[in-house]
This record gives structure tokens, sequence and C-alpha cells, in this order.
């Protein structure tokens, strides 16, 4: 048992605050078996029948396009004794065969996503983890954290997650790191662009050869850019990580989020926040994948309202998703997911125009689903067919709207 013991609290020490590369349903596993390089060339056609549901009313509202995706991706992974380096990129391109015609929307888009994690083990106790990933393309990627609307410019998203871990006991382990985060877009969106230095303390406790207790710290300044205000948040969390079997586990935190912002007359205050994450293989051909969020964010808080602009300080969202995958032969697969984002807006500010001076009590609830199947042609050869609906209802202006949209794609992977 002590052996087992030991051996579990080498491994489940890996786990630590979601990373990019698999957004809110990182759970903190790695890689188990170094895989060679693989290439994957592939090609997506698109009907979506609102291509920019965010265009300003009038020219762009319900725009129907045709979209070819051409891509190219690589992956390998590496792994020694004491370290594995897990590489993996993806480009391509969104070209729209009629152009939208809301205005500052363009007809091509370059897309990109590139990760690199690396871990090294110096010893029984002591590792280093290095988490990094970079994403340019357009549509929103819910499970990132940031996005509820379709904007009309591309993003470029980054993060870097660095920690050192350190088991001082059989039981006890720690965890120090910091995290960095970057959101740009071009020129037509405003006051979205952020940046968040994080550290974080993390204290795990093995409870039993299933379980690790947690309690952690967490500081987070986010500087922003045009009107929106640069904000610090403090979180004190208390948490479980759990494995129900060798192939479920649960992981899930939740405490307090003390946020203050730097505006003048700007509204601080406290929160409850709370994440979890959940990965189950059911069996040998059905899996799932979950998360869950609620806190106070500080994306997407600069809105119009009537014909002023207000930074909302609080701006509390819920985001819930659901992803899984069965597969129904060796040649065929289904797969499917759900998003849900309700978010409530309060204590806003005017920072432009000349109505009321503050406003509050906004909503804004954003549905995403898809369902596919994914063939296998060949050893090499591969094609999938998708559909995927998007609902928002909205309280701000033009930000109410329904989308569709159906794909068909080809790719092989060599």
């Amino acid at each position: 048992m002590k052996s087992k013991l030991l051996a579990l609290a080498a491994s489940s020490v890996a786990i630590t605050a979601a990373s990019a590369a698999d957004g809110l349903y990182y759970i903190g596993s790695e890689a188990q078996e170094s895989l060679p390089l693989k290439w994957v060339v592939g090609l997506n056609a698109t009907y979506d029948d609102n291509v920019t549901p965010t265009a300003p009313v009038g020219a762009g509202q319900n725009d129907e396009a045709f979209s070819l995706n051409p891509y190219v991706g690589v992956s390998f992974v590496n792994m020694t004794p004491q370290s594995t380096l897990d590489v993996y990129a993806k480009v391509g391109a969104l070209f729209y065969l009629d152009s939208p015609v809301a205005l500052g929307a363009d007809d091509v888009f370059p897309q990109a996503r590139v990760g690199v994690n690396w871990t090294h083990r110096f010893s029984e106790r002591l590792r280093l983890s290095s988490r990094n990933f970079v994403a340019y393309e357009l549509e929103p990627e819910y499970s990132f954290g940031y996005a509820t609307t379709r904007q009309l410019d591309a993003y470029l998203y980054w993060q870097t997650d660095n920690s050192i871990g350190y088991r001082w006991t059989e039981r006890l382990a720690t965890y120090t790191g910091f995290q960095l985060t970057g959101l740009n877009y071009d020129s037509t969106v405003t006051s979205s662009d952020r940046f968040t230095i994080t550290l974080y303390q993390q204290f795990r406790y093995q409870l039993s050869p299933q379980s690790v207790l947690t309690g952690e710290y967490r500081y987070a300044d986010t500087t922003a850019n045009d009107l929106a205000p640069d904000t610090q948040s403090h979180y004190f969390l208390a948490g479980i990580e759990h494995r129900f079997s060798p192939n479920t586990i649960l992981v899930a935190r939740a405490g307090a989020q003390v946020y203050e912002t730097d505006a003048a007359n700007g509204a601080d205050g406290t929160s409850p926040y709370v994440e979890l994450a959940v990965r189950s293989r059911v069996n040998e051909a059905f899996s799932l994948r979950g998360f869950a969020r609620y806190g106070v964010e500080v994306y997407d808080t600069v809105r119009a309202v009537g014909a002023s602009t207000y930074n909302f300080d609080e701006r509390t969202t819920l985001r819930i998703g659901l992803s899984g995958e069965y597969v129904l032969s060796p040649m065929l697969t289904l797969f499917s997911g759900l998003d849900y984002i309700p978010a409530s807006f309060d204590d806003g500010r005017r920072v432009a125009g000349a109505g009321p001076l503050t406003v509050g009590g906004l909503d804004e609830d954003v549905w995403n689903a898809y369902i596919g199947l994914s063939v296998k042609f060949t050893e090499y050869l591969y094609g999938t067919l998708s559909y995927n609906y998007t609902d928002s209802s909205s309280d701000f202006a033009g930000l109410s709207y329904d989308r569709n949209r159906i794909s068909i794609g080809v790719r092989a992977e060599f």
C-alpha cells in the first residue's frame, strides 16, 4: 500500500491549474508514450447562415456565406525517463467564397494553433512543468474561457503556464508557478485586449490512493486597453481531485474571488468562485469530458447601452461545457458537444456618451451545440460531417441572434 501511495503522489502532483491547450477541459494529464511524427492535411467546406451575427443592425445581419478551410498539421511526442516533450501545430486559412457584407468583415482569415508542453523530472520529488499555447483564428473557442460572442476580427490568444512541483513527504506536496495570458484583437474590435499575469501557490495532501485535497491561492493582474480598466483578483480556493476509477477523474475547486478595479469610482467586491473538470472513459466505445466555471470575468466588459458606452465592473459568468465521443465501429465515430454561458452585467460605469452615469441588471445567455460523425475510409483517409447551432439571447442591442453551420471535411493522416 505504501508503494502505491508514493506512486500516486508522484503522478497526481502533475494536476495544476487549467491550461489553454485543452482550455477549461484540461485535467492535468500528460502523454503516456512516445509518438512518431504525424502529419495531417485536410479541407473543410462550411455553409454559415449568419456569418457576422454581431455586426451592427443593417448590412451583415443574417448574411449567408460558404467558406473553405484548408489546413495542415503536425504533432509528435518524445519521452525519456526524465522528460516528456509534446509538440503540435496546425496552420490554415478560412476563405469566404461570398465576401461578408458587414463593415469591417474580411473574406480571408489566417488560422493557426501551436502548442509545446514540456515536463522534466529532476528526481522522484522535484519536477518542472511548462505548458505553452498560441492560437490565431476567427471563430470563438468557448472552452478557452473568454469568448461569448462572435467578433468581426480574428484574435490572437496565447498562454504560458510554468510551475515547479515538490513532494515534501509521502502525503504533502506543493506546486508554485506563474501564468501569462494574452488576448489581442485586430483594429475593428476595441476595448477587448487583455494581458494577465497570474501567480499561484498550491498545497496538496494525499488523503487516500484515490483522493488528493488541495488548497490554493492565486493572484491575477490584468492590463486592459482603450475604455476598459486594469483589474486585480485574489482567489482563495479549496478542492479535491478524485479518481473514481482508472478511467474517471474529477478535479474540483471552490472558494472566494476578491476583485478590484483601478478605475476611478470603480466597484470592487467579492464573489463565489467555482471550477471543475471531469473526464471519463465509460467503456471501450464511449468517452466524456466536461467542465464548469463560475466567477467574475474581466473579458468583454465594455458594452454599448443606448447611445452610451459602459464598462461593467461586475460581469458574473457561468461556463458549462460537455463533449462526448462514441465509437460505433472501427470505421465510424459519433461526436457531440454543448456549451452554455449565462452572464450577468452589473456596476456599469459610463465611459463614453451622455447617458445615465450607471447601469446594471443586464443579462446575456449563449447556447452552442454541435453533433457530427467521422468516417475512416482507408488507413490514411478520413471524412467528417457536422452541424453546429448557436443561440444568443442578450439585453444588449444587436447581440441576440441564432446561427446554423453545416460542415463537411476530408483529411489525410500519415
